[in-house]
């Protein structure tokens, strides 16, 4: 067993995952079984969709699944009823840019020397939950410092050792020599052997890909630029040729799988559109040039992390970013704001990620209101969280609207977001799968623990023992197996229209803090 699974099923039995306590402070992580047939009440919903509110509404939840949702009506005989008031209903949220395993406080050049692999997967769980509990129920890990650490975290939240969100994981990016997130950066006569991320050249790329999802990996991460939390290159230079990153996409392609691209600078942008990656993560100097190619194409999309900027400027006063690094951010926030006003104008669809772990851990919603401030519309936002990353991810089909049919991922807030986007930053209910995370909008109606957790936490024992019951066994189980992304798998591809609201499926056969 790795060093990693131990460690997050002893964060279980230590406490992280929820114990079973009394009480309104009891909904705060816990697993609250909603009942077969359950109706969720509010002043309004929101279906992902982007059409208008639907004032008053309800939602019928039938084990995980959504059945039906509407105007209320008469509560079914014998179901359950949570009346969240005069909140507001949305689909579970999504964060196509996390760093789950991040260790509060400490910048990943020196987490490289100074934790642990076991450090950074109980900081994993610690971060999953928060995560779950700001409203996300689904995210795109981006990447580690110590590798494979989210693969086995991915695999303890699907087995039910640990609240979070399903997850989408990289394993361990892919950088070259000298660029962005290089673990050998440091002294000549220092080195750290576990952290393999370098690959120069065509071939280093094509066995970095094969390397890092042989482990589990669900999607490549390419450090096509520069970033601003490294030394190294600066973030606007392309530090892949476009052969290296073509490597990435092909190697990828053939496994079935994605890759996202880190990218600043503009060439490393078009670079990384023109060789086919499912992402540009960041995209600052998204130029004139570049939105032309995203425009035109059907398999890329542009994601920003606008919060970061802010984030940036108050870990630097606190002594906690280096100076340069700081400098770097200043001199990058006016071009990335720029690139997402061109992208707005164009009509392009574009997805939504946070980089939390440079963003605090459970305050992801901070990029909305980033967003808004630019100019985008709060119903605009909502979709981007929504179906439009739903549909980047390949789950369409189960997550990102209210829709009969969908698994029932649903969170509330208070008031109405679109009046206020800062609403999405006090989410105060949860439903993941139909099972109530939190509910600080009618505690009264909290219900017992159900026996099902006690059975968890004893599989988690025997698995800490090495019986068949372990996070890695568990987790290709047929019930845990439909979350994985791996072989060959419905990708939707957008319109070379400016709407995002049309799409069709194929099937493709084809750093942490490291902004």
């Amino acid at each position: 067993m790795s060093a990693a699974t131990t460690c997050l099923a002893l964060a279980v039995l230590a406490g992280l995952a929820p114990p079973p306590l009394p009480g309104p402070s009891d909904l705060h992580g816990r697993q609250e079984a909603a009942g077969p047939t359950t109706v969720i009440t509010a002043a309004r919903l929101l279906d992902g969709n982007g059409g208008p509110p639907l004032a008053p509404a309800a939602i019928v939840i039938e084990g995980d699944r959504i059945v039906s949702v509407g105007p209320p009506g008469p509560i079914p005989a014998g179901a359950g009823h949570v009346d969240l008031g005069d909140a507001t209903l949305l689909p579970g949220l999504i964060d196509l840019h996390t760093h789950l395993t991040s260790v509060d406080g400490v910048h990943w050049e020196d987490a490289l020397v100074t934790t642990t692999p076991p450090e950074a997967a109980l900081s994993g769980a610690k971060n999953a939950r928060l995560t779950l509990l700001a409203g996300f129920t689904a995210a795109r890990d981006m990447g580690p410092e110590w590798p494979y650490v989210d693969v086995e975290l991915r695999r303890a939240i699907d087995a039910g050792w640990l609240p979070g969100p399903r997850l989408q994981v990289s394993g361990n990016y892919v950088s070259s020599t000298g660029g962005a997130g290089d673990a050998r950066q440091f002294s000549i006569y220092v080195d750290v052997p576990l952290v393999r991320n370098l690959a120069d050249g065509p071939q280093e790329v094509t066995e970095a890909v094969r390397t890092h999802l042989k482990h589990g990996a669900d999607f490549i991460k390419i450090l096509a630029t520069g970033a601003v939390l490294s030394v190294g290159i600066p973030p606007g230079a392309q530090q892949y040729s476009d052969e290296e990153i073509r490597a990435a996409v092909v190697e990828a392609d053939r496994w079935g799988r994605d890759v996202a691209a880190h990218a600043h600078g503009a060439d490393g942008i078009k670079a990384a559109i023109r060789a086919g990656v499912r992402t540009i993560d960041h995209g600052s100097e998204l130029d004139d040039e570049a939105v032309a190619l995203l425009a035109d194409t059907r398999d890329t999309y542009y994601v920003p992390t606008l919060a970061t900027s802010d984030a940036i400027e108050a870990s630097g006063a606190a002594g906690l970013t280096p100076a340069s690094e700081v400098e770097r951010n200043a001199r990058i926030r006016g071009l990335e704001e720029a690139g997402f006003r061109r992208a707005l104008a164009a009509g392009l669809p574009i997805g939504f990620g946070t980089d939390a772990g440079v963003v605090p851990h459970g305050e992801n919603a901070r990029e909305f209101e980033a967003r808004v401030r630019l100019g985008e519309p709060p119903m605009a936002a909502i979709v981007s969280a929504t179906r439009l990353n739903a549909e980047i991810l390949g789950w369409e089909d189960r997550l990102g609207t209210l829709e009969p049919g969908k698994l029932a991922d649903i969170v509330a807030v208070p008031g109405d977001p679109l009046a206020d986007i800062g609403a999405l930053r006090r989410v105060r209910f949860v439903m993941k799968d139909g099972v109530i995370h939190r509910n600080d909008l009618r505690p009264e109606e909290a219900r017992a623990r159900p026996a099902g957790l006690g059975r968890r936490l004893e599989t988690s024992t025997r698995a800490i023992a090495g019986s068949p019951g372990s996070v890695r066994s568990a987790s290709r189980s047929p019930a845990t197996a439909r979350w994985s992304s791996r072989g060959c798998r419905p990708r939707t591809t957008r319109s070379r229209s400016s709407s995002p609201t049309g799409s069709s499926g194929r099937c493709s056969s084809s750093a942490s803090r490291r902004r």
